[in-house]
C-alpha cells in the first residue's frame, strides 16, 4: 500500500508542476512546429528545402496506408484501444523488461507518448530523470488524445519524428531515401522507414544495409502477426532486396544547389520587403512556404549530367598537360587568395598564429575528403595539398533559359557546392568571341551588308597604344565577307566592323540587350575583353529569339504560405524596346546557324551528329583562360563557361583550351540528353522560321574564289588611293573613338549594292 501511495503522490507532484510546468491544453491546441520551406521545380519536383530543422508537413491522407499499418503493428499495436497510455503495455514492460530482463518484450511507450517526447524534449532531473519524464509524457499523451483524433495523432507524429540524417517528417524521409511521395511507398519501403524509428543510424539502409534489412523484416513480421499481411506475402516480401534512390536534400547537396542559394537570397529580400511594407512576419526557414521556380527538374538533370560527363574527361586531359608542371604547387603565393580563404587557414588565423606557423600547420597530413568528378573520395592529405589540389579543379557554369518567356530552366554554377561556393553563372569573366554577334548585329543595323567585304589585315590602331588585333590562327591576307568573318570568328574583321559602326553606339546596343557590367571603350571590345557574367550573356542573346527585344530572366514564379495562400507572384518577364531591327535579327540567326553548320562550331554536326536546328558562337580568351559557348535553339538559349577559379588554371595551348573543345562539348551533351527525353525534346525541336530572302542576301562569294579578285584589285591605283584615304580618315576620327574602314564602301562601289526594293 505504501508503494502505491508513494507512486500516486509522485504522479500528483508531476501533474501539479512540481518538476516544472506541463504543456497546457491551450498550448497543445496551438502546436507550432518549424516547417521547412519547399523549393519546387516547374515540373513538380522537389529541388530542395530551406530550414532550421529539415521537416515538412504531410496530411494523413497523403501517407501510404501500408506505412501506417507497419507503424501501428510495430510501435503501438493497441493504438486504437487506449487513450494515450496503454496500461497493458506498461505492465508488460514493467515485469518482463525490467524485472525479468527480457529485452524481447518491446517498449511500453505509445505513439501518443512518443509524440509528446518529440514535441517537448526531455530535461535532466538527476537520478529520478526517467520516472519524471515518463510520467510527464504519459500525462501529455492523455491530454493530446483528448484534443486530437487518432488520425490527427498519427499525422502529428509522422510529421515530427526523426528518420536520421537530420531528416524529420515522413515526406522528407520518403523523398530522401526513395525520391517519392509517402503516398506511393511500397510495403518494403514503408517497413524500412518504420524500422528507422528504433535506431536512426543503426538501421540506416544507406549506412548499415544488412541491419536495415533485418529490421525491415521484423516490421513486416509484425504486420503479419497483427493481420495486416498474410504470412505468405510477408515471407515473399522479406526476400526482396533494398532498393534506394537516395538524395540528400540539404543546403549543399541535391539538384541545383547554386541556383537554390541564389534563390534563397532573392526570396529573403522579397519576404523582408513584404514584412516591412504590410506587417507580415514570414520566415523562410520555419513557415513551410512553397517556392515555385521556373527550373525544370528534367532539364536540370540533363545539364548536371552533361557537365559531369564532359568535365571528368576534360579534367583528365588538363592534369596530363600540367603533370609535374603545376607552378602553383612550386610557388604557393600563386594560390595565396585560395589559401587565405580556406577554412583551415581561417581557424589558425583566429588563434593568432603567425603566417609561418600557419603554413607549417597546414602541411601536416591527416584524413580528409576531396572532390573528384567521379564523386567524393576519402584520402590522407595535408590541408595545404588539399587546397592546391582543389585549386587545380576546372570549373564550369551552365545556364539555360526559355528564350521567349525568360524562364530559367537549368542552372549549374560549379562542380560541387560543398567544395566550391563561387557561382560561375554570376561571376564576371572575359567573354571572348561570344560578344561578336552583337558587334555584327550593330554593324548590320548601321547599314553594313552581310556580303560586304573587309580585308583580313593586321591594322595598327595608333590611337589605342598601337594596339594590333591578332587572329587565333595567326593567318592574315585576303578578304572576308561580313558573313565569313563571323562564321570563321576572324578577329581583324570584327574590330573593323566595331570601328566603322562606332564604339559608343555598339556599347549602347550591348547595354540595351541586358549587359549591365562596365564595358571598355576600346577596339578590343570586339574581341570580348569585357568581363560579363554568364547570366547577363544569356539574357543578351534573347534578342535573337524575340525580334530584337531582350527579355529579363525569371526564376521564381510564386511563393505560397502553409495554408495555400499565394503571397507573392511574379509579373510577366520584362522586355526591352527593340535593340536590333527584325531583319537584322533574322540575318544574325542565319549567320549563327552558319557558325554551327560550317564554322567554328561545326563539331556539333560532325562530331556529335546533332541534327536539330540551332545556332551558336564559340569563344576563347587570351592564353585559353576562358572557354565559352553560347548556343541557341528555336526555344532555348544555353550559355556555358569553362575555366579555372584562378586565371592561372588554364590549358597550355589553344588546340585543347579553345571554347570549341572545353565549353561546346558540354552544350552538345546537354542537347543530346534533352533530345532523348520525351518531356524535354520540345525545347530543341522546331524551326527559327526564317524567310527565304534572308538566305538570298547571304549568297556571298566563297572566300577562296573571291581572294583572286581582291588580289587583282589591290594592284589598281584607285584601290591603293582609297586605302590611303582610309588611313587618313582613321587618324582624323580616332579622337571620337570611331575609326572607319572605307574598304567595304569601295568594294560596294565595285560590285554594286542591291536596292532594297528589288529584294525578294
Amino acid at each position: 500500500m505504501a508503494v502505491i501511495l508513494s507512486g500516486a503522490g509522485f504522479v500528483l507532484a508531476v501533474k501539479n508542476n512540481f518538476f516544472g510546468p506541463l504543456p497546457t491544453y491551450d498550448q497543445l491546441r496551438k502546436i507550432e512546429r518549424n516547417n521547412a520551406s519547399r523549393i519546387m521545380s516547374a515540373d513538380g519536383k522537389l529541388l530542395g528545402l530551406y530550414y532550421y530543422q529539415n521537416r515538412t508537413d504531410t496530411k494523413i491522407e497523403d501517407i501510404s496506408q501500408t506505412l501506417i499499418d507497419g507503424l501501428i503493428a510495430t510501435e503501438d499495436a493497441r493504438f486504437y484501444q487506449h487513450n494515450g497510455f496503454d496500461i497493458r503495455s506498461f505492465l508488460r514492460v514493467l515485469f518482463k523488461s525490467i524485472l525479468l530482463s527480457d529485452r524481447s518484450a518491446g517498449g511500453g511507450s505509445t505513439i501518443s507518448q512518443q509524440l509528446a517526447k518529440n514535441l517537448f524534449p526531455r530535461k535532466d532531473y538527476g537520478l529520478i530523470s526517467m520516472p519524471v519524464v515518463k510520467v510527464k509524457e504519459i500525462i501529455t499523451a492523455i491530454r493530446l488524445e483528448r484534443i486530437y483524433s487518432k488520425d490527427q495523432i498519427l499525422e502529428l507524429y509522422l510529421n515530427t519524428v526523426s528518420f536520421g540524417e537530420n531528416t524529420y517528417g515522413i515526406e522528407t524521409a520518403s523523398l530522401t531515401y526513395f525520391d517519392k511521395k509517402p503516398k506511393v511507398l511500397t510495403i518494403p519501403e514503408s517497413a524500412i522507414l518504420v524500422g528507422l524509428l528504433k535506431a536512426n543510424t543503426g538501421y540506416n539502409p544507406r549506412l548499415n544495409r544488412e541491419a536495415a534489412i533485418e529490421r525491415r523484416n521484423t516490421v513486416i513480421g509484425q504486420m503479419a502477426k497483427y493481420g495486416y499481411l498474410s504470412d505468405s506475402i510477408a515471407d515473399s516480401l522479406k526476400q526482396l532486396p533494398v532498393v534506394l534512390d537516395y538524395q540528400k536534400l540539404d543546403h549543399v547537396e541535391g539538384p541545383a544547389p547554386y541556383f537554390r542559394e541564389y534563390l534563397r537570397q532573392q526570396a529573403q529580400e522579397i519576404l523582408d520587403e513584404m514584412n516591412e511594407n504590410i506587417g507580415t512576419d514570414y520566415n523562410l526557414y520555419v513557415d513551410g512556404l512553397i517556392l515555385k521556380t521556373t527550373i525544370r527538374a528534367d532539364l536540370q538533370a540533363c545539364a548536371e549530367e552533361a557537365v559531369i560527363e564532359h568535365m571528368a574527361s576534360l579534367q583528365k586531359a588538363f592534369n596530363e598537360q600540367w603533370r609535374n608542371r603545376e607552378t602553383w604547387k612550386k610557388n604557393t603565393t600563386l594560390a595565396k587568395l585560395q589559401i587565405e580563404q580556406s577554412i583551415p587557414y581561417q581557424k589558425l588565423k583566429l588563434r593568432g598564429l603567425p603566417e609561418d606557423q600557419i603554413l607549417d600547420a597546414l602541411k601536416i597530413p591527416h584524413k580528409t575528403k576531396i572532390f573528384t568528378w567521379k564523386g567524393e573520395v576519402d584520402t590522407t592529405m595535408s590541408s595545404l595539398d588539399s587546397i592546391l589540389y582543389h585549386f587545380s579543379i576546372l570549373q564550369c557554369g551552365l545556364l539555360a533559359m526559355d528564350g521567349h518567356y525568360g524562364h530559367i530552366l537549368a542552372w549549374v554554377g560549379g562542380p560541387n557546392f560543398k567544395y566550391f561556393k563561387y557561382d560561375h553563372v554570376l561571376s564576371a569573366r572575359q567573354v571572348g568571341s561570344t560578344i561578336k554577334p552583337f558587334i555584327y548585329a550593330s554593324a548590320l543595323d548601321h547599314g553594313i551588308e552581310p556580303c560586304d567585304y573587309y580585308p583580313n589585315d593586321s591594322i595598327v590602331y595608333e590611337a589605342y597604344d598601337d594596339w594590333i588585333p591578332k587572329n587565333a590562327d595567326h593567318k592574315y591576307g585576303g578578304y572576308y565577307s561580313v558573313q565569313g568573318g563571323l562564321v570563321n570568328s576572324v578577329n581583324t574583321i570584327s574590330v573593323q566592323l566595331l570601328m566603322e559602326t562606332g564604339i559608343p553606339e555598339t556599347k549602347l546596343k550591348l547595354q540595351d540587350a541586358g549587359i549591365s557590367t562596365d564595358l571598355p571603350q576600346v577596339p578590343s571590345l570586339a574581341l570580348g575583353t569585357a568581363e560579363i557574367p554568364l547570366y547577363q550573356m544569356v539574357q543578351a542573346y534573347s534578342v535573337f529569339l524575340n525580334e530584337g527585344r531582350s527579355i529579363e530572366p525569371v526564376f521564381l514564379e510564386s511563393i505560397t504560405d502553409a495554408n495555400g495562400k499565394v503571397i507573392y507572384e511574379a509579373t510577366a518577364a520584362k522586355t526591352s524596346d527593340p535593340v536590333f531591327s527584325k531583319q537584322t535579327v533574322e540575318t544574325m540567326l542565319a549567320l549563327l546557324k552558319g557558325v554551327v553548320n560550317r564554322g567554328t562550331a561545326a563539331g556539333l554536326r560532325n562530331n556529335y551528329k546533332l541534327t536539330n536546328e540551332m545556332g551558336g558562337k564559340t569563344g576563347t580568351t587570351q592564353d585559353q583562360t576562358d572557354g565559352w559557348f553560347m548556343g541557341i535553339t528555336p526555344e532555348m538559349i544555353v550559355g556555358i563557361w569553362v575555366g579555372g577559379d584562378s586565371p592561372l588554371v588554364r590549358f597550355r595551348n589553344l588546340s585543347t583550351g579553345q571554347g570549341a573543345r572545353t565549353a561546346m562539348p558540354v552544350f552538345a551533351r546537354f542537347i543530346q540528353k534533352t533530345a532523348s527525353g520525351s518531356s524535354t525534346r520540345e525545347f530543341i525541336n522546331g524551326s527559327f522560321g526564317l524567310p527565304d530572302d534572308i538566305y538570298d542576301d547571304l549568297a556571298c562569294a566563297d572566300f577562296k574564289e573571291s581572294r583572286g579578285i581582291f588580289d587583282f584589285l589591290k594592284k589598281r591605283p584607285d584601290y591603293r588611293e582609297t586605302q590611303n584615304q582610309n588611313k587618313q580618315e582613321q587618324k582624323k576620327t580616332v579622337k571620337k573613338e570611331e575609326e572607319q574602314s572605307k574598304v567595304g564602301k569601295f568594294l560596294r562601289k565595285i560590285f554594286g549594292k542591291k536596292d532594297d526594293k528589288n529584294k525578294k
